[in-house]
Parts: C-alpha cells; structure tokens; sequence
C-alpha cells in the first residue's frame, strides 16, 4: 500500500465513519448523547430521518449508513473517477443528472439540494446554481467536498481555486459558505504531502480564510477555535466550552452553518492530534450537527495520517451499508473509490510532469 492511497483512503473512511456514526446522533445535544449512550464508539442503526412527509424518509437505517453528505462527496468522486482527473463544475453537473434520482430527496438527499437540482436542469450557467440556494452559507460544500481537496494533493493552492469554481453549485461566492469550504479542500490537500504537520495543516486553512466583513470574519472564526483548543485540557473541555457558543436551540445558530461546523472540525482535529479515531468519536459526541462535524474532523486526519487508527471493521460497516442502501447515487466501496482517486491523483501528476518537460525544451 502507497502512501499516497493510504491517505486518500483515510481521508475518504474518516469521512463516511463520521458522517455514519454520526448520522444516528445528529440534532441531539452532547447532554442528551451521554444521557442516552453514554460514549458513542460505533455505528449504530438509526430511523430519525423523518422530518419529512414522504415515503421512506424515516426508514430503518442499518448501521454504518451514510447520509446526504456523503451523496454530495460520492457525486464528486464519480465525477473526478470518470475524468481521469481534476473536474469543473460543468463535469459535475452532468453527473448530478445522470445519477440524482429526484424521488430521493428527503429521503436520501436533502430538500435543499433539490432546488440547485432543479435549478441545474433547467439549462442556467451552473455556476450560478448556488444563488438559488434558501440557505446562504450552509455547511453543504465544505463538509462534503473532500474529494476536491484529494485530487489537488499537494497543492493546496489549486484546491482553493477549484473550490471557488465547482461550489458554485452549492453557494454563491459571498456568504462564507465557499471560503471554509476553500479551507478545508486547501486542508486536505496539505495533508497529503508527506511532510505535513498539524500546524502545517492549520496554516494552511487560516491562509485561505479571509478577513470577512465586520459581522462575520472566518479567519478569526478559526483562529478563536484553535486559541480555545489550545486553552483546553482535553476535547471535552473543548467541547463544553464550544457549545457555550453555539448552544443550538433558541439561538441564532442554527444546524450545519459552515463558521460552526468547519471551526468545530479543524479545532478537533487540532485537539486530537491528528488521530483519526480520536476525531471521530469526538466529532460524533461533540452534539449538535454531529455527522457533520465528524465527517469534517475525520476527514483531515485520515488525509494526514492514513487509515493506521481506522477500525477496518468500521470501513467493513460502511460497505454493507452502502450495498444494502437502495437509495444512494453510489454503491461504489471504499477501498475502489480510494483506488480510483488515487490513479486520477497520478494522471493529474503526469500532466503536470509533462508540461514541465515541455518547457524545460524551450530552455
């Protein structure tokens, strides 16, 4: 096993593991978790998706079953997996109406990506899909784009830069939802280099991040969640002390904001050093948008250190869950997805390898 795969497989397990065992604990407080489970450390089936009046919405779901997140993610590895290599948003798109089935949303997709579907096919430019969308600066892109940051291993500037085009079908380029996506495909990409670190991995997202406007600065955002980690004895106490800002209902924070759920993901994945098991049992019981979190969280530690602290059983969970889903845009595994991204990764440096050599002729 390559490096290389080892992270791209990592970043890809830590995220769907998040994304599923956080799933069954998603909308509960981190109080009501530990009252009910206590610690959360495995998947667990789960039927609670039933905000909605349409059929299926709130069936069983076994464990280790991923959620609309991981639709949005599976989307994009399709996209990339047939391209050989980086996409735009006109690639993606096109996968978006070949393999959405519209009668899954609310059912396996969110109503919300619904109205970007629609808005897609009915022929606009589709970058300019995500002005439609009813929920500016949602965590959408940024806790499912891990594929963009993938696929730009190593160059976390072009990761920023296919961020900004290909989420432009999910949010307009204002409102802050793009930028921490930015940061965390930038954080991903990073990861992958084998020289990496922790800090590396930070810098790199506080670098993308910008100053904002008076009333919302992501970069500060960030640097506050890091300076409370590091004020923190443990991730608990990181978590007490976050909620007290983002306390959830009566608030104005509501679900999946991405200032929330990216500061949350980068400040735990801080926290725990970089260990993927770690992040993820953190990320489930922190509360709130658990999935979310965790996916986020998982995601840059698996792209850092690989699958070392991953449970295979727990990638084994996910599979079947996938293969029994009747629902999802995608039954491709894991370890073949990871497979396939990885050979993409390697085409994209054969390009660029032969564009250097091109001009080293001109010299």
């Amino acid at each position: 096993m390559s490096e290389l795969y080892d992270k791209v497989l990592g970043c890809l397990a830590g995220s769907n593991i998040g994304s599923a065992m956080g799933a069954a604990v998603e909308g509960m407080e981190a109080e009501e978790i530990e009252e009910k489970y206590g610690l959360v450390t495995e998947h667990l089936p789960y039927s609670h998706y039933n905000r909605y009046d349409k059929e299926n919405s709130g069936r069983e779901r076994p464990a280790g079953t991923t959620e609309d997140g991981i639709e949005r993610q599976r989307l994009m590895c399709t996209a990339i997996i047939e391209n050989g290599g980086r996409i735009n948003a006109e690639d993606l798109a096109k996968v978006w109406i070949r393999d959405i089935d519209p009668k899954n949303f609310a059912v396996q997709m969110e109503p919300c990506d619904e109205i970007l579907y629609d808005a897609v096919k009915s022929g606009i430019p589709v970058t300019d899909a995500g002005r439609y969308t009813n929920f500016l600066g949602i965590n959408s892109f940024g806790r499912s784009c891990q594929a963009i940051g993938i696929i730009n291993a190593c160059n976390p500037n072009q990761a920023v830069q296919d961020a900004f085009e290909i989420g432009q079908l999910y949010q307009p380029r204002h409102g802050y939802g793009l930028d921490y996506g930015a940061a965390i495909c930038a954080g991903i990409a990073e990861a992958m280099k084998s020289e990496a670190t922790i800090d590396s991995v930070i810098k790199v997202a506080l670098d993308t991040l910008p100053d904002g406007d008076p009333n919302q600065r992501p970069k500060e955002e960030l640097e506050w969640a890091i300076e409370l980690a590091d004020n923190s004895k443990d991730v608990w106490e990181l978590r007490d002390k976050f909620n007290e800002r983002y306390t959830g209902k009566g608030t104005p924070y509501a679900m999946s904001w991405a200032q929330e759920i990216v500061t949350r993901g980068f400040a735990i994945f801080y926290k725990t050093k970089g260990n993927c098991y770690d992040s993820i049992i953190a990320g489930v019981n922190f509360g709130r948008d658990t999935d979310c979190t965790a996916a986020v969280a998982a995601s840059l530690a698996g792209a850092l250190e690989g699958t070392k602290n991953i449970p295979q059983e727990w990638i084994d969970e996910v599979d079947e869950a996938t293969k029994q889903n009747d629902f999802t845009v995608s039954k491709m595994l894991l370890e073949p997805t990871a497979e396939k991204l990885t050979q993409s990764i390697l085409n994209e440096a054969k390009k660029a390898k032969d564009y250097v050599n091109k001009i080293e002729e001109l010299l």
